[in-house]
């Protein structure tokens, strides 16, 4: 097993010395593979893959995604450091410079939609996603849109920055609010998992009724602090939860988004006009909980076409 030192690593990348480092890189992972296991083998490269992925040039940091190194030498899709190398990699090249060198093509997805998120036309380079998640940004994923809240900054030596988001992000624009009796609660909805499993660490239900009645369902309390307000709003917020863990990038966070919304129309697909026609239509009440702290999440959708209305409520308390 090679071993190294950080320092000795920075150096190398300091004197741009890339052949060497991503041949270091695919030694030790494939190693790391073979006596530890995948997961740990890419875990140990992971601030190596930073490295190379943020700072190499673009021909040669697309290399790491690329298996002509052979067996277990190749990172994959949930290879991560304080963000995934694929995302890293994203950051720092356009889709145009990034297309001719990426062959595996979950990369390539992910990588694309990343260059989406921060804002990038794709224009003639753009490719047809598999399930029809747009290659550009529509209207409402403009409309509050904050790159350093979307993806996150990575920096040259490893290491991260991301703006943190909540809902309700303040107290401007909301009063007290007398909640109704607690919504009928419609069970079975793909809607509904997809929901829960999007944003893990909160309680989601599906009730027949208005927003307010749905977010009944999940606080004890009857008069709250709480509001309306835009899905242009809401979407940075939901799209941060979704993807809050080193090994999410935000690319994962618009197609589960995507995936979610569709099937709020009823949908197995996606399909855009109904997707903005439900997002034009959608109500979105936010409220306060006392115990709110760092990270926390209070939302109801209420869709006024069919009725139904979708909550989602949790805190997180760990960094």
């Amino acid at each position: 097993m090679i071993t190294y030192e950080c320092r000795s690593l920075r150096t190398l990348a300091d004197e741009e010395r890339w052949p060497e480092l991503l041949g270091l890189y695919r030694e030790s992972r494939a190693v790391g593979a073979a006596l530890r296991g995948e997961s740990q083998g890419a875990a140990e490269t992971a601030p190596l893959g930073h490295l190379i992925a943020y700072g190499a040039p673009p021909e040669l940091a697309a290399r790491l995604f690329d298996p002509d190194g052979g067996p277990g030498t190749t990172a994959t899709t949930a290879d991560h450091d304080s963000g995934p190398l694929w995302e890293v990699l994203a950051t720092r090249h356009t889709w145009r410079r990034l297309a001719p060198l990426l062959g595996p093509e979950p990369v390539r997805r992910l990588v694309r939609h990343t260059r989406i998120l921060l804002g990038e036309q794709l224009g003639p380079a753009a490719e047809p996603d598999p399930e029809g998640v747009p290659p550009a940004l529509e209207p409402w994923e403009l409309a509050a849109r904050q790159p350093d809240a979307l993806v996150r900054e990575y920096l040259p030596k490893g290491g991260a920055r991301r703006a943190l988001l909540t809902l309700p992000a303040g107290l401007e624009g909301l009063g007290p609010v007398e909640l109704p009796e607690r919504g009928e609660q419609v069970m079975g909805l793909a809607a509904t998992r997809l929901l829960a499993t999007t944003v893990p660490w909160v309680t989601a239900r599906c009730v027949r009724g208005p927003g307010p009645a749905a977010a009944a369902q999940l606080t004890t309390a009857r008069r709250v602090t709480g509001g309306h307000v835009s899905f242009g709003a809401v979407y940075p917020a939901l799209l941060q939860a979704a993807t809050e863990r080193p090994w999410q990038g935000s690319a994962e966070g618009r197609l589960a988004l995507w995936r979610l919304l569709a099937a709020m129309t009823g949908a197995d697909t996606v399909s855009v006009p109904e997707v903005n026609a439900l997002v034009a239509r959608l109500r979105c009440f936010t409220w306060q909980e006392p115990d709110d702290e760092l990270r926390f999440l209070h939302l109801a959708l209420e869709d006024p076409a069919t009725g139904l209305s979708w909550a989602l409520s949790g805190a997180r308390y760990d960094p």
